[in-house]
């Protein structure tokens, strides 16, 4: 099974997420559009869970940024990354452009995808979506160099817009993800904060944290 780290970010590093109600959104388009069937771009409060679900893919780990997203994801059906993506990009694009009255694309061409291998790079790559959030509060995590891990470990459990308080086994967004693939890596809940705050007070040994600028 591929499992892949898909990104993506606004056209010209544009903010596309500029409050809650749109991050809430695109959580709710990852549900949503997550159907091989065509599935209508219908507002939040409507409901959506008469019937089952055909999923395109397991979304295992995620975390929005105000200007780019990240996921780590692996298909179910047929084609299911790239359908997946073009539904949830095309959605929340609708929404957008109707909500703050703009035309044109909003996202920087095509959405970037890197095959993650299990093993020593793998298993930095869950760690480094969910860590991406500190950016916004401990920019210094990228270098090893936060002086005050309990900080920044209370700043990820107040930063709802990823998978890591699921992770932490405080629901958030279950209906969204898949855990079973990392939760022997991402568990228990002290050896995984554990191995955060090696990361963040020392450097993370192998990632990908050039990917986003």
């Amino acid at each position: 099974m591929d499992v892949l780290h898909v990104l993506n970010r606004g056209v010209d590093k544009r903010k596309v997420f500029l409050d809650d109600s749109d991050r809430l959104r695109f959580i709710h388009d990852l549900f949503a559009f997550n159907d091989t069937a065509s599935v209508p771009n219908y507002p939040q409060q409507k409901r959506h869970n008469d019937r089952k679900r055909d999923r395109l893919v397991d979304i295992h780990a995620y975390a929005l940024m105000p200007n780019h997203y990240h996921m780590l994801l692996s298909p179910v059906a047929e084609n299911g990354i790239p359908l997946f993506i073009k539904k949830v990009n095309g959605g929340y694009s609708k929404y957008f452009n109707e909500r703050y009255e703009r035309v044109g694309a909003l996202w920087q061409g095509k959405y970037r995808r890197f095959v993650v291998a299990r093993g020593a790079h793998g298993i930095y790559i869950p760690f480094y979506i969910h860590l991406n959030p500190l950016d916004l509060s401990h920019p210094q995590w990228r270098q090893g160099k936060v002086a005050r891990p309990k900080d920044a470990l209370k700043a990820l459990e107040k930063y709802r817009w990823s998978s890591h308080l699921d992770y932490l086994g405080v629901p958030n967004f279950p209906s969204v993800i898949n855990t079973h693939l990392l939760k022997g890596d991402l568990s228990p809940r002290r050896s995984y904060e554990r191995e955060i705050v090696s990361i963040i007070t020392s450097g993370m040994r192998a990632s990908e944290s050039d990917v986003i600028e």
